[in-house]
């Protein structure tokens, strides 16, 4: 029986039951990156996948984002089959991979051995040894009681916490040479698909360098951001002292009624970081200028304002200042390589006019403060006039703050400079991070179908032009902040999700944002619901869900 499939613009014909690795292997000299992934029917599939029907086939190669995601996670299991085979199971304590660094994912690990740069080049020469013998990656799904009863087996308790709290009746296991763990996502089909990678001994643990989507093929130097670890470090902690490191820790307090208690633990911990943050500046009487950046979604506004009422509790007088109020208009907003508007760039402010605003502001002129309508796309002019005293101080809050170019007439030694970012300090299990970008994905989505008139695909389809923008106007600059707040909140995703998952559902089956939006949807269904009505009016998650006492 033959099955006939359209690859490339081809009509073909093939055996029933022949794997799309075969296929892939036909193709693989058209492609400039290599293929990991195929999409079915426009569904995503495995490569170990056998062709039953006719239908059409796209294969995704490691520089596109569900390729490159497939990638990262076939990595991980290959590294952590090698550690506990170079290291001995009886041995090791933990490996968990806990956030991303320096362009690639922090790994802490701990047990009866010690971390050193030779046991990772052991481990190293292991995983390279499993990429040139081709171990296949193999799939088994088993009921989820059975799954939870194997996990605790396994001492893999957080798997099994998490699936205690989950409603599918299957769940997909992987298989690497006898060494079984689960994923969140799809894999590789064979270890010979991950061939780039490196170890890099920091700080506590070490860092699993991998390539990026820019360059699939090469790995990275390893950069470190230490102010930025440090933060991360420090809310990795914090969920330790809580025990609230995962998802299915998180899921067990919400079921036995303690999501309030938490509300106001994460809420109180927050506000004393920002006194923390005010009492620096108030120490340094020169600093007139607070400049907040941050990426998109990370709370920039309400962050802003809450540091102002902290700042008035010291006796100064702080003015909160939206940079994207300067927004131009949206018919002169610039456009990117894809023709999309491109809303991160430096040139979609008119910076000229900002200069002139804060200089006659520092002067102690009158100035008529704008505010953009962004349904309409429309800077506008209500009469809000705005005049400082000699004591006054200015705090400014927008994605390129960190950037002296935006701020080029303005006084350095007058800066104060403040880095903020949604650091999830959670992770799905120890072996499944949560990154950091789906967090303020789904924190942009709830927002922008709220107070922007903008759909949840259209959020997904601009997505990676504001990713691209981050990398080129906001990371660069996050070490030259004077200080940095994490503004994730742990109970989160719990409330975003009955905010996003109706949202997610009206993405069309046919679209290209579909299969974004599916996967956020699995992602979100690990989670139990919490109710907003206890967060409160001033936290940062009021910015998103509405119903904040900030104007935001």
């Amino acid at each position: 029986m033959t099955v006939k499939v359209f690859i490339e613009g081809e009509e073909r014909d093939y055996e029933a039951g022949t794997r799309l690795y075969e296929v892939a292997k036909e193709y693989q000299s058209r492609y400039p990156h290599d293929i990991i992934l195929a999409s079915v029917n426009g569904k995503l599939a495995e490569l170990h996948k056998k062709l039953k029907k006719d239908g059409q086939i796209r294969f995704i190669t490691t520089a596109e984002k569900p390729g490159m995601q497939t990638y990262q996670r076939s990595a991980t299991l290959i590294l952590l089959r090698a550690f506990y085979e170079v290291v001995g199971a009886e041995r090791i304590e933990k490996v968990s991979v806990d956030f991303s660094v320096g362009k690639g994912f922090f790994v802490d690990a701990r047990g009866d051995f010690t971390l050193n740069q030779e046991l990772l080049d052991r481990v190293k020469a292991k995983m390279q040894e499993y990429v040139r013998q081709e171990m296949p990656i193999m799939k088994r799904s088993v009921n989820t009681q059975e799954a939870v009863e194997l996990f605790a087996k396994h001492g893999m308790y957080d798997k099994a916490r998490l699936f205690s709290y989950r409603r599918v009746s299957r769940v997909n296991i992987y298989n690497l040479d006898g060494f079984e763990d689960y994923f969140y996502g799809y894999m590789a089909q064979n270890t010979g698909h991950i061939r780039y990678f490196d170890l890099v001994l920091y700080e506590y643990g070490f860092v699993l360098m991998l390539p990026t989507l820019a360059e699939p093929e090469k790995v990275p130097e390893f950069v470190p951001s230490r102010k930025l670890f440090e933060v991360l470090k420090e809310s990795s902690r914090w969920g330790e002292k809580m025990e609230i490191v995962d998802v299915g820790a998180l899921n067990e307090q919400i079921s036995r009624g303690r999501s309030g208690d938490l509300i106001l633990i994460q809420e109180a911990l927050q506000e004393k970081r920002i006194g923390q943050i005010a009492e620096m500046i108030a120490s340094q009487p020169d600093k007139k200028i607070i400049m907040i950046a941050g990426p998109s979604s990370s709370g920039k506004t309400t962050f802003s304002h809450r540091l102002s009422i902290q700042l008035r509790a010291l006796g100064l007088k702080p003015h909160p200042i939206a940079v994207d109020d300067y927004f131009v208009n949206r018919v002169d907003t610039p456009k990117d390589a894809q023709g999309n508007y491109n809303f991160e760039s430096l040139e979609s402010l008119d910076a000229k006019q900002f200069n002139e605003d804060m200089t006659r502001l520092l002067a102690g002129e009158s100035v008529e403060m704008p505010r953009y309508n962004f349904i309409l796309g429309e800077r506008e002019y209500k009469g809000d006039f705005m005049k400082l005293g000699k004591e006054d101080i200015l705090v400014i809050e927008g994605i390129h703050c960190l950037n002296d170019r935006l701020s080029y007439s303005l006084p350095k030694e007058s800066k104060f400079k403040i880095y903020i970012s949604a650091l999830t300090q959670l992770n799905i299990d120890e072996h499944n991070r949560i990154p950091t970008t789906d967090g303020r994905l789904i924190r942009r989505m709830v927002r922008d179908a709220r107070t922007r008139g903008i759909s949840a695909q259209e959020t997904i389809r601009r997505w990676p032009s504001v990713r691209r923008g981050e990398e080129e106007n906001i990371f660069p600059y996050q070490e030259e902040a004077d200080v940095m707040f994490n503004s994730a909140l742990v109970y989160e995703l719990a409330v975003l999700k009955q905010y996003a998952e109706p949202l997610l559902f009206q993405i069309p089956p046919d679209s290209v944002e579909y299969t974004e939006a599916k996967r956020l949807l699995k992602f979100l269904d690990y989670f139990l619901g919490v109710d907003s009505e206890k967060i409160p009016y001033n936290s940062i998650a009021r910015e998103f869900i509405g119903g904040s006492c900030f104007p935001v």
